[in-house]
């Protein structure tokens, strides 16, 4: 099946895709133009509904509201047009900025930070709004999912040089990774794995940047379909709609058509008759 192109803002980098069940509607990012999107597939109706500070990534907090992790380390509330800031910085963060973000089966966050020609880091918000680094030394953390059983947390690194999905055990009742062995590793030549998500089989979808392409594996790591799309950049992916089964994807980009692709930086869906399941809420503050 064709991707169908949802809407078009052209994205330098479009990510961060995620479905918001209280209001039934899609979010995503344009990450340096600091600018979040929203679409109602009820209506085809879509705009910005915020742009400020650049965004690395957000989550739906339980109440409604969206919680959105920014440069320095910073992690806001976003209700109602106003934010309310959770954390003003991590000093360790003050040259980078958070990247890819999920929320756990408690409602804690793991965040991915990155920074300009140094090593990445994995952090966990807890929902008391305290935060420590869980993975240190990571090329550039990106996109994670967690098993159906909630028992395995995968993580992917996507800087050039490793190309990896890794998997992990989750004690979900403490917020601890263990056991770390590599789930994939992507040739060279077929782009790095960037932003992911798990569907209701336990499958694993994964975003090609660089590689035109959204892949779904196995639970053994054996690639099952490959999915081809009119941009290179093929960033972030989620499940959303009244049943799940409506998969959303970010492509970025869009400034430089001519070379990244004719729907570089646009939000496309598929509708594959797969279903998904939902996304945890982040609990921070509640």
């Amino acid at each position: 099946m064709e991707p169908e192109l949802v809407a078009d803002y052209q994205c330098h980098v479009g990510e961060g895709v995620i479905w918001h069940p209280l209001e039934k509607q899609v979010y995503w990012l344009d990450i340096p133009r600091g600018a979040i999107f929203r679409f109602n597939p009820a209506t085809g109706e879509h705009g910005i509904c915020y742009e400020g500070d650049p965004v690395g990534g957000l989550t739906i907090q339980a109440d409604g509201a969206l919680l959105l992790f920014m440069a320095k380390g910073a992690v806001a509330i976003w209700r109602d047009g106003k934010l309310e800031y959770v954390i003003d910085e991590i000093p360790e963060e003050r040259e980078g900025r958070f990247n890819d973000v999920i929320a756990d089966p408690v409602g804690r966050v793991f965040c991915g930070a990155i920074s300009r020609g140094q090593p990445g880091t994995l952090y966990r918000l807890d929902t008391d709004g305290s935060v420590s680094p869980v993975l240190e030394g990571y090329g550039l953390p990106n996109g994670m999912g967690f098993t159906p059983d909630r028992k395995q947390m995968y993580f992917s690194d996507s800087h050039t040089d490793v190309r990896r999905i890794y998997l992990f055990d989750y004690d979900h009742k403490r917020g601890v990774l263990s056991n770390r062995r590599i789930f994939v590793e992507i040739p060279p030549d077929q782009g790095v794995p960037d932003g992911m998500t798990i569907d209701a089989e336990g499958y694993v979808w994964s975003a090609r940047w660089d590689g035109s392409a959204l892949v779904r594996f196995t639970p053994q790591g054996v690639e099952e379909r490959r999915i081809q799309f009119p941009a290179r950049k093929v960033s972030c992916v989620t499940f959303g709609g009244e049943d799940y089964a409506d998969i959303y994807v970010t492509t970025a980009g869009g400034h430089n058509r001519s070379e990244e692709g004719p729907g570089a930086g646009a939000l496309f869906r598929l509708k594959l008759g797969i279903p998904g399941i939902p996304e945890f809420f982040s609990r921070i503050g509640l």
